[in-house]
């Protein structure tokens, strides 16, 4: 039986590594061995990044949230405290777009949950 040689895989294998690395740095987009560390790497950082961007979006919410609450006499604890009680179900993403766009109506709701409390 004839001996098949593995040239043909190892270079598909090798293209397709390089082509995720395409746009790297020096060696990291040319030379296999380094790109494939590389693109391993990256690969690894891409998935905590996306877990990462979901919290610091939270983050980033919360703070919005907290700023506007305060300007209108209220911690944010409270306001969720206040708006949970009142059966308001308007999630943190909506809450700070609110507080940014729509003043008057993130007041109204800051009035329902200091009612709620009171």
């Amino acid at each position: 039986m004839a001996r098949i040689k593995g040239g043909l895989n190892a270079k598909k294998k090798h293209n397709r590594v390089l082509k995720l690395a395409k746009g790297y740095r020096g060696a990291r987009s040319k030379q296999y061995r380094v790109a494939k560390q590389s693109v391993m790497r990256g690969l690894t950082e891409s998935f905590s990044g996306r877990k990462q961007r979901k919290r610091q979006f939270r983050q980033l919410w919360i703070a919005r949230i907290n700023a506007a609450a305060r300007m209108n006499g209220l911690s944010y604890s409270k306001l969720m405290y206040g708006l949970k009680l009142a059966d308001v179900q308007v999630n943190r993403k909506m809450l700070s777009e609110m507080a940014i766009n729509d003043p008057a109506g993130f007041t109204a709701l800051v009035e329902i949950a200091k009612s709620k409390l009171a």
